[in-house]
């Protein structure tokens, strides 16, 4: 008898099939795919996707879907048709910002392994003849990218996973999730219910009303994106014929929000420069035949919302002076609040899963992370930044949805800084010192929603008493923008006096009940049984000893936990991993708490005269907390420091907040006390060498290579990943998370950028800032275990290549005198 469960796919698109594919070649042969439409043909998404295929991306987890995409789709046929066609892909500027993107775009291709290369006009004008070359500037080839067929690929994908086992029933309308005890039992349809142990949703932009049925909220929005045939152009004819379709690189014209595609001996061009659409299910229009010409997912053409594009068309490409549009329509995709998929099991019931806003572009990837996640337990990419549980609940809330999704789609095409925030909406969750905060002229950035200040105005004044070493030099336009030298004080303060910081929009968990301690001690690789009072630095793993996250775990009662986590995403998995008899409760408490870091030489002066309780360091040692009253207000104070200076983390009910600030703010006046912000926070933590988990180490790195390897422990016993653990050896790793020093002293990257070893690409930034303390640009990046302390490399910043050197770390205080005293 089987052993494999039985699989129900919801959606027979370019997701759903390939899905079915993946699974069926994992030996889950009892699956069943489902679509409302008539196969192939269905209606959705994939039905009318014009299937261009750029694999860069700034997500290395998002260039890996494409590339797999890529490579699958090439591999596959329908009767000698292909599936993918590798014409190449040209993105090209006409503004002197959109070539210094390029170039950008050209290092991220570089650093995860997409050939590319930034070319003149001339030579853009030679691979794409129907470009005018003297209204450009240059473009990016990138000659692996191309076409997808996608209505050609499901048919190819559906027959082989019908080979082994698959079943497809198109013209089936899914009516509602069937589930008993929190688990699915089958999809209910309009000819009867279907078994199943598992069920995917991976409906496209129907995908919201699926959740629904199963009580899952998909933050997704539906929204139209316009596309054109135009008329037969004399300068394509004979180039061509129906089954070749198109030998010009696909043409990206990003400053107008365009792209370009042959169909045979006419161009397709889609825009995204107008309006935003969002899409009704219920006004989209029922198509029991959908044609290409007619289906759901393609609402009527609105030629006004053309007219500039076509305008901006003419003048780039001269063949199109004279041609017409043809056809028109307004394609419905789906758009989430950060433009990335929604991959992940429902919080509330087992098997329930979804594989939404998934394009063409990364169909494959996807659907072979989601094969990995149900078949082994875990996706070989790395997921953080598409699992659905990313978001907070304030995210997930239709309004929010509704605008940020919208936004999204308007800046699809822009040049976007990487610490550019959201225009709207702020202001939807700040900290009691929100208010003092504004007082001071913080400059915030945004996060979750979360209103976190980066600098503040208030200190601009100090900039003059700067010493000289602590000066920091001029930088360049890109590495300028949302940065001020007002952050070179903020580090010297933290460094020399005292500075409060704003921790409050760190995610903090309490975890308690019966079973915590023994709860926690089986998830995490430290020892949770220590002392009350104890605070411990831990990871989560998964089961192949990747780094899920990390945290700070610290002990307010023998079975009460307060955890300082990374977001949402360990929530979630906490609660997953909940017992079911033990008591234990995991509780978001963020929103009701807040949090004050004091750090610097001067802490103890500041903090010390405000309280009755004792905060010399015999009395509150490096990594233990207490309660405490300060000026008669109850805190937590934990003595932990991610700015490698004596300090404490500082936590309160949020009703105490602003008064907390207000008492220490006035009483560091006399010790030279200032705000500061998260650029200096960023600056000083890696100094200190701290890693910031999503950025600096995923589960794609074991926490020896990533350098928190101190964190494990592997003699306290069994733990999530403590299997992979005690295979590895901690002294033979391949590659390492390293420290590099810029060797010019000014030129500041910013993360994602590639590294040469020896004139070869060998790694890519995690995170880099300005060290204020060394006066210095740093970065670290993952390199060969070869290039050790004294390496020379190379950094490709945009068009140039930046020195650098391996250092060892930490740079600052590598003793640890300052945080212990």
């Amino acid at each position: 008898m089987s052993t494999t469960p039985r699989v129900v796919i919801i959606g027979a698109g370019i997701v759903g099939t390939n899905l079915a594919d993946e699974l069926t070649e994992r030996g889950w042969h009892r699956l069943t795919v489902l679509d409302q439409g008539p196969l192939p043909l269905t209606g959705g998404s994939t039905s009318h996707a014009p299937g261009l295929v750029y694999q860069t991306s700034g997500s290395k987890t998002m260039t890996e879907f494409a590339g797999y995409t890529v490579d699958k789709l090439a591999g596959l046929d329908v009767d000698g048709g292909w599936c993918f066609n590798r014409v190449g892909g040209l993105e090209i500027a006409t503004t002197p910002e959109r070539l210094d993107d390029l170039h950008r775009k050209q290092g991220w291709a570089t650093s995860w392994g997409v050939s590319g290369a930034v070319i003149g006009p001339e030579e853009c004008a030679k691979l794409h003849p129907l470009l005018e070359p003297d209204r450009i500037l240059g473009g990016f080839h990138t000659p692996d990218d191309g076409l997808a067929k996608s209505t050609r690929a499901v048919v190819a994908l559906a027959r082989r996973a019908e080979s082994r086992g698959a079943e497809f029933r198109g013209s089936t309308r899914v009516l509602g999730i069937s589930q008993h005890g929190g688990r699915v039992t089958g999809v209910k349809t309009d000819h009867g219910e279907v078994p199943a142990d598992i069920v995917v949703s991976c409906a496209g932009f129907w995908g919201q009303a699926i959740g629904e049925m199963a009580g899952m909220n998909v933050p997704l929005l539906p929204m139209a994106h316009q596309y054109v045939r135009t008329d037969q152009l004399p300068e394509l004819v004979g180039r061509n014929d129906e089954r070749s379709e198109a030998q010009l690189p696909i043409l990206r014209h990003q400053d107008h929000d365009l792209y370009y595609r042959e169909h045979n001996d006419r161009l397709g061009i889609g825009s995204y420069a107008h309006r935003p659409m969002p899409a009704r299910l219920s006004d989209l229009p029922e198509e029991d035949s959908p044609t290409e010409a007619s289906m759901p997912s393609m609402l009527p053409f609105t030629e006004d919302d053309f007219a500039d594009s076509w305008e901006h068309s003419r003048r780039l490409l001269p063949a199109l002076e004279t041609a017409k549009i043809e056809t028109g329509f307004n394609g419905i995709f789906s758009f989430t609040p950060d433009g990335g998929p929604l991959v992940g099991e429902s919080p509330d019931v087992a098997g329930f899963w979804i594989a939404e806003a998934v394009w063409v572009t990364h169909s494959c990837g996807v659907a072979r992370s989601v094969a990995q996640l149900l078949v082994d337990g875990r996706s070989q990419v790395e997921l953080h930044g598409c699992d659905a549980a990313r978001f907070d609940e304030i995210e997930t809330a239709a309004d929010y949805v509704e605008e940020t999704a919208q936004r999204n789609f308007v800046e699809i095409y822009d040049v976007k800084h990487p610490l550019q925030p959201k225009l709207s909406p702020r202001d939807l969750r700040v900290s009691p010192f929100h208010a003092r905060q504004q007082q001071l002229g913080a400059f915030f950035l945004e996060s979750h929603g979360w209103e976190r200040p980066h600098w503040y105005e208030a200190n601009a004044g100090l900039v003059k008493d700067l010493p000289m070493e602590w000066q920091p030099p001029s930088r360049d336009a890109w590495s300028a923008m949302y940065h001020s030298p007002i952050a070179a004080v903020e580090a010297w303060k933290t460094r020399t006096a005292v500075a409060l910081y704003d921790m409050t929009s760190l995610k903090r968990l309490e975890v308690s009940g019966p079973g915590a301690l023994s709860f926690l001690d089986e998830l995490t690789t430290g020892k949770m049984d220590k002392s009350v009072g104890a605070v411990t630095y831990t990871l989560l793993l998964d089961e192949a000893g990747g780094v899920r996250s990390d945290l700070t775990v610290a002990r307010l009662g023998e079975q009460l936990f307060q955890v300082g986590a990374n977001g949402n995403l360990d929530l979630d998995y906490l609660r997953r991993q909940l017992p079911a008899e033990d008591g234990v409760r995991v509780r978001d408490i963020t929103g009701g708490t807040c949090c004050i870091g004091v750090w610097g030489p001067l802490a103890r002066d500041l903090v010390q005269p405000l309280s009755r309780d004792d905060f010399s360091h015999e009395a509150l040692k490096f990594f233990r907390c207490k309660s405490a009253h300060i000026a008669g207000i109850p805190v937590t104070a934990m003595r932990v420091s991610y700015v490698g200076e004596l300090g404490w983390e500082i936590y309160t009910s949020a009703e105490y907040g602003q008064r907390l600030w207000d008492v220490l703010f006035a009483a560091g006046r006399d010790l030279g006390v200032v705000a500061a912000g998260r650029a200096a926070f960023n600056s000083l933590r890696l100094e200190k060498g701290y890693r910031a988990w999503g950025a600096d180490m995923t589960t794609e790195h074991n926490p020896y290579e990533a350098g928190v390897g101190f964190a494990v422990r592997p003699q306290k016993g069994d733990f999530v990943g403590r299997e992979a653990i005690a295979r590895l050896d901690k002294h033979a790793v391949t590659r390492r998370l390293s420290c590099l020093t810029i060797d010019d002293g000014r030129s500041v990257v910013l993360g994602s950028e590639p590294v040469f070893l020896d004139g070869e690409p060998a790694g890519y930034v995690t995170s880099a800032a300005f060290s204020h303390t060394l006066g210095t640009p740093i970065a670290y990046a993952w390199l060969p275990a070869a290039a050790t302390v004294g390496t020379r490399v190379h950094i490709q910043y945009f068009d140039r290549r930046v020195r650098a050197t391996v250092a060892a770390e930490p740079l600052v205080d590598p003793e640890m005198h300052r945080i212990r005293r």
